[in-house]
């Protein structure tokens, strides 16, 4: 019995600046410096470059790194030319979504240092970025045992690392993506609800702006609007659910973690009130059923992440899918490289020692 291969994403996705990068423009001085030496010495060592990171994480970036070394890895004939590198490595490695554990091997390098000495920070960046989010997005994903996570903090950083990130939280398990970028390398779209911004446009109007929503957008996706414009979320979700009947699918809560919603002003003092807090979730969620709209989902969203998400489904909190922002894109998960066999023989700075993983592919 074989086993099925998993496919890799092709290398031309990721769309690399591949000139620059073989150029060494993106990577740290020190390490085109290495490759001028050895250029210049006419050295051409064989090594086998370890690659591993220190935490229970979720890879991710493994994917773009192998883009990076089969496109740009080589070097300059005197004529100009490029003569790719790519063919005289042997490159093992895991795939993107893989657990790993700390200290595991997840990618090695075999071959001419110099025709890829120059690409370490490229590869190890990306490997560091992708996995930082894949573990977050997986962290959020148990939390909510099953419940959909909608990935939200696009509008938290740089528009470059979009389509990436998306990817990354992804195959992390996220159910949706709020922008196009970020669902390209799947062929998906970017999703979202009624915000804000709509809302004020009509004057400030939630019915009347989920009502122009849903008569352009009603029969290409969920409609979700956004109830706490004017901080009176359950009052707000009653009128929507009024004014769309069977087009809405949910309503968003995001009241700000400083503002307390008006459904709770009198019952302040039993427990803290601001922001999107249990009490609100149920206030909510039994209007709506005691309306006749238990059809109706409710999406928690502002300052969620693994730990609050956690709180909410021990309690039973009846929250059926969680948007999660800016807790995604926090914390560090680096990764390392190291030569730890040159011409065949051991050679590694102490305590870093060669590590095989059998569970590594080797990548054609």
């Amino acid at each position: 019995m074989t086993t099925q291969r998993r496919t890799r994403l092709d290398p031309a996705t990721f769309q690399l600046p591949v000139a620059k990068m073989r150029d060494g423009y993106y990577s740290d001085a020190y390490f085109t410096f290495t490759r001028d030496v050895l250029e210049f010495d006419d050295h051409r060592p064989d090594v086998l470059m370890q690659v591993f990171q220190r935490e229970h994480s979720v890879l991710g970036g493994i994917d773009e790194a192998l883009a990076i070394l089969k496109l740009c890895s080589g070097r300059r004939r005197g004529d100009g030319v490029w003569d790719l590198g790519w063919d005289a490595l042997e490159v093992h490695a895991l795939h993107d979504g893989d657990e790993v554990e700390p200290w595991e091997t997840v990618l090695t390098i075999r071959g001419d240092y110099s025709l890829f000495a120059y690409l370490e920070t490229l590869y190890l960046g990306v490997l560091a970025r992708r996995t930082l989010i894949s573990r977050n997005v997986r962290d959020v994903v148990a939390a909510a045992g099953g419940k959909p996570i909608l990935y939200f903090p696009a509008r938290f950083d740089h528009w470059q690392v979009q389509t990436g990130d998306g990817w990354a939280a992804h195959v992390a398990g996220a159910i949706g993506v709020s922008t196009d970028a970020q669902a390209s390398w799947w062929g998906g779209k970017g999703m979202g609800t009624v915000p804000h911004g709509l809302i004020a446009a009509y004057g400030g109007d939630t019915v009347r702006a989920a009502r122009r929503f849903a008569d352009r957008f009603a029969d290409e996706l969920h409609v979700t609007v956004l109830v706490d414009f004017e901080n009176d979320s359950v009052r707000t979700a009653l009128e929507v659910a009024d004014a769309l009947g069977p087009r809405l699918w949910a309503v968003r809560l995001d009241t700000s973690s400083t503002m307390v919603d008006r459904s709770l002003w009198h019952e302040m003092g039993r427990f803290r009130p601001t922001g999107v807090v249990p009490e609100l979730v149920w206030k909510v969620r039994r209007a709506l059923d005691n309306a006749g709209y238990p059809g109706v989902r409710i999406v928690a969203s502002g300052g969620f992440d693994a730990r609050r998400i956690r709180e909410f489904e021990e309690a039973g909190v009846p929250v059926d899918a969680y948007g999660v922002g800016t807790s995604l894109l926090r914390g560090s998960n680096d990764f390392t490289a190291d030569v730890v066999r040159v011409d065949g023989v051991p050679c590694a700075k102490v305590g870093r020692e060669e590590r095989p993983n059998p569970r590594l592919e080797a990548v054609a």
